[in-house]
């Protein structure tokens, strides 16, 4: 067993063809699976149900995947840190992102990072923070910036960087919008504009919501924080938004931030990565770079 048989076999639970992970890794179709085939003579088992040329991974393969993605990452690390002796250079540092964090917290970061690093190129993707944080335990990212309520995570280092509760937002013309202090039964007739589930937002606000006996009988679910933006500022409903997300229109006077009634703040934007002895260099110097700027406590990275 090898590491190019690991990319290979990696590469094609993905999902994609044969051709497609050939093209992706730079081979001929006949060489990924020349490579597959001697991965499951030496582990002496079945990896794919193979029906009409297409492939399916068995049981065995969804074993062999987490442990796969480990390798092949560790080895992209090694390789990053060899070329980085002989180059001068300092690899590439894969991000991953909630909305709001990608949106209004982080490019200036980045930003400043990159200049600070120019060798260090920077990928990031941009996802829920549930399917970040699973992508964090599989290998597929370095470390996350993401906004989280205040709990535990397995096997991940979380570091809160700073808060980002909650808002309500109005339109200038809506009636509540000359309240300062509002009430769950002045909001229960409202139309409110909710994030979809599985975001961190939506989970918070339902949380707030069943705590203070309010129920979504008038709601729409928006999937961008830009559209329920554009939707509060028509006076279609109340919004429910980050309040780093809508400091600019607050201040303009285009929309009217309120506080959410008996609401107790527990949505921070976090530093997320694994708990590990060995981070590579890039990676540290990221970790060590976002906490530094963003004043957090005495701190110290592993490896």
């Amino acid at each position: 067993m090898n590491v190019q048989q690991l990319r290979v076999f990696v590469e094609v639970c993905g999902g994609g063809t044969l051709q497609e992970a050939a093209a992706k890794l730079g081979l001929k179709q006949p060489t990924v699976s020349f490579h597959l085939r001697k991965l499951e003579e030496e582990l002496g088992v079945k990896l794919f149900h193979k029906p009409a040329r297409s492939l399916f991974p068995t049981e065995n393969a969804a074993d062999l995947l987490p442990y796969a993605r480990r390798i092949v990452s560790l080895m992209e690390d090694v390789e990053a840190m060899m070329e980085e002796r002989r180059d001068k250079g300092e690899g590439k540092l894969k991000l991953g992102a909630s909305y709001t964090p990608a949106t209004y917290f982080l490019p200036p970061y980045m930003a400043e990072f990159g200049r600070r690093h120019p060798r260090t190129r920077i990928q990031l993707t941009v996802k829920k923070a549930g399917s970040l944080l699973e992508m964090l335990r599989k290998y597929e990212i370095d470390a996350a910036v993401v906004s989280l309520p205040s709990d535990h995570l397995d096997g991940l280092v979380m570091e809160k960087l700073l808060e980002d509760e909650l808002k309500l937002m109005f339109s200038p013309a809506h009636p509540l919008a000359r309240r300062e202090e509002l009430t769950a039964a002045e909001l229960q007739a409202q139309t409110f504009l909710l994030h979809e589930d599985g975001s961190t937002s939506r989970k918070l606000t339902d949380e707030w919501a069943a705590g203070i006996g309010l129920v979504w009988e008038s709601f729409m679910e928006l999937g961008a924080i830009e559209t329920i933006k554009e939707a509060v500022k028509c006076n279609i409903g109340v919004g429910v938004l980050p309040k780093r997300s809508v400091l600019r229109e607050a201040e303009s006077g285009e929309l009217v931030m309120r506080d959410l009634p008996r609401h107790a703040n527990r949505r921070h934007i976090c530093l997320v990565y694994r708990k590990e002895e060995q981070i590579s260099r890039q990676v540290r110097a990221f970790i060590q770079y976002l906490l530094h700027e963003r004043g957090a406590a005495a701190f110290a990275v592993p490896g």
